[in-house]
């Protein structure tokens, strides 16, 4: 799955127009264009390096302004607001970040994606689940296919837009 496909999933099942996807880029540090955004929100050849039309820097900067932009910011005990962190460090953790920001975002709980799952033909269990939303260096955490990205989205699509 390319990056520029969670954006385009996103945006239909959370029904987003351009405006708010800039805004959101914004709040997440990221400045895009109108031209960017087309660029962004076109479909990319599967051939391609899944990062051509949008880094993965820029993608977990889309995901921490959804999580500011449906949560507020993250403030310590002090009440300043904590910079958002990104934690994609290389290819294999795009999926397994895009799951938790999406569940920070929606403040979805386990059940919650479950029932996303089931909404789009799939099941995860609670054990991978759990697996899946651990940190990187956990002995039990387990790399998120794209399997799992897709069929989240897929069902938030028919969760939203019906």
């Amino acid at each position: 799955m390319n990056n520029n496909d969670v954006i385009i999933r996103l945006r239909y099942a959370l029904n987003l127009t351009n405006k708010q996807i800039e805004a959101i880029f914004k709040e997440g540090g990221v400045t895009v264009t109108d031209s960017d955004l087309d660029t962004i929100l076109t479909r990319q050849d599967p051939e391609e390096k899944f990062d051509a039309f949008l880094s993965s820097h820029d993608l977990e900067a889309f995901l921490n302004g959804l999580v500011i932009d449906k949560r507020g910011h993250r403030k310590d005990k002090d009440g300043n607001i904590v910079p958002p962190t990104f934690d994609i460090k290389n290819a294999k953790l795009v999926n397994n970040v895009t799951i938790k920001k999406i569940k920070i975002a929606m403040s979805y709980m386990s059940d919650d994606i479950q029932e996303l799952m089931k909404l789009a033909g799939d099941s995860i269990s609670n054990g991978e689940l759990s697996a899946i939303l651990r940190r990187p260096d956990h002995r039990n955490y387990r790399e998120a296919g794209d399997r799992y990205v897709r069929k989240m989205l897929a069902g938030m699509g028919k969760k939203y837009r019906g």
